[in-house]
């Protein structure tokens, strides 16, 4: 299974390829437009170049004096029609239509940049990540904050840094060069990092990453509630009927994470507070270094040595299960009849697991739309705390009782006020 579904991973990255011409394609294009004669026509009529020049005047960019001649109107009063303040001035309902029909019939387009140098801002804000822009996984990070700043009015410039000190300097200041309005400095993986040297704390978010302790309170930051998943997908379990709950990944001390993996320790936090609400403690708990299939299915293979049948596990994250999954039925064993399983991040291969895996998503769209938000909202008095978006629950076919039996309605689960993201304090 595992090579299966590495296989399909890696058909579904070349349908999502983005497509790039052929050299020969722009050539091909090229070579038409060198054979265009020079000549062009109107009508059935050639163009001389007296009036080729006059069209190419017309090409060039309509100005806010070219609308107030045409209107027979000041530059000043034009201005103020199409910034909506005729009425305000007591401008004349006749001058004001004139000044807007010459504007539309000459398609004018104010000029964005002297606007914002008046008053003070650009409409733009900078989106620097370390990968999240060449990432499969989370582009919609970027996607929610993009389109949130539509919404807004504002546009996006994204840098990508490769997590690169000197080029995320470079990008940093050259979008303050260009004066932004604001700074997203968004993570692939939820870290603790350094806020950029130089930068208003009000003018700069976080996402997918927690400050230093030196700036704590100072910026804000906008995180997934990996605690409240933890402790959410020991409810599903319990709801089931478990009590041994094997953890793959983490545990089972809260200090028993890979290094400086902070959606590991909170995870693990929530899980080990759940189960200690309940009198309970990890079955066994299995470190993993690295968290990717072949080291679950490693995992779960020396779960299996210990004879272990009918219970539930937690992996820390998708990739683990995926080599659990390969692990198990390589022993001949089923899911969820020997073991349930509860995982976290809902990759986007989850569902196509048989049985299809039961999984909390990491809500990357409600992270990057939360983070324009609260960037465009810098006057809030809560403004450096830390924002955490609940992850939902994908609630698939991997549960079941102990042994494979149905699950019952005996336990409410924590975790279905989750199953749609909102922002929780």
């Amino acid at each position: 299974m595992l090579a299966q579904i590495v296989g399909a991973y890696g058909r579904l990255a070349e349908r999502r390829r983005p497509y790039a011409p052929s050299f020969s394609t722009n050539a091909a294009v090229f070579g038409s437009l060198l054979a265009t004669p020079r000549r062009s026509v109107r009508n059935g009529r050639a163009l001389g170049c007296c009036e080729r020049r006059r069209n190419a005047v017309k090409s060039k960019r309509v100005t806010l004096a070219d609308v107030a001649a045409a209107a027979g109107v000041s530059r000043t009063t034009a201005s103020l029609v199409l910034s909506d303040r005729g009425d305000e001035l007591r401008i004349s309902e006749a001058a004001q239509q004139r000044v807007r029909r010459v504007a539309a019939e000459l398609a004018y387009r104010p000029n964005i940049l002297s606007s914002a140098l008046r008053r003070g801002s650009s409409r733009t804000i900078g989106f620097v990540s370390d990968t999240v822009a060449t990432s499969q996984l989370a582009g919609d990070l970027i996607k929610g904050a993009l389109e949130h700043a539509h919404r807004n009015g504002y546009m996006l410039f994204i840098g990508e840094t490769e997590g690169a000190p000197d080029e995320e300097r470079r990008l940093v200041q050259g979008m303050i060069d260009r004066q932004v309005d604001g700074l997203i400095i968004a993570s692939m993986f939820t870290r603790v990092r350094a806020v950029p040297a130089g930068i208003d704390p009000r003018s700069v978010v976080l996402l997918n990453a927690l400050p230093e302790d030196s700036a704590v309170g100072t910026v804000p930051s906008i995180v997934p509630d990996e605690y409240s998943a933890g402790r959410a997908a020991v409810e599903v379990l319990r709801a089931a009927g478990h009590s041994r709950i094997h953890l793959l990944g983490a545990g089972p001390g809260p200090d028993d994470v890979p290094v400086q993996t902070v959606a590991g320790s909170e995870r693990l936090r929530g899980i080990l507070d759940a189960l200690a609400e309940d009198g309970l403690e990890p079955a066994s708990a299995r470190l993993c270094s690295v968290w990717l299939p072949e080291d679950g299915w490693a995992a779960a293979r020396s779960l299996l040595e210990t004879g272990v049948r009918g219970e539930a596990i937690i992996t820390f994250n998708d990739r683990l299960a995926f080599g659990a999954y390969q692990a198990i039925q390589e022993a001949g064993l089923s899911i969820p009849g020997d073991f349930s399983i509860v995982s976290f991040d809902d990759h986007q291969l989850a569902s196509w697991l048989r049985p299809r895996l039961t999984t909390f998503a990491l809500p990357h769209y409600e992270l990057g739309a939360l983070a324009l938000q609260v960037l465009l909202e810098d006057d809030a008095p809560d403004w450096g705390t830390v924002r955490r978006v609940p992850m939902p629950l994908r609630m698939r076919e991997s549960v079941a009782g102990p042994g494979g039996a149905p699950t019952g309605a005996g336990r409410r689960s924590a975790a279905s006020p989750s199953r749609e993201a909102a922002v929780s304090p």
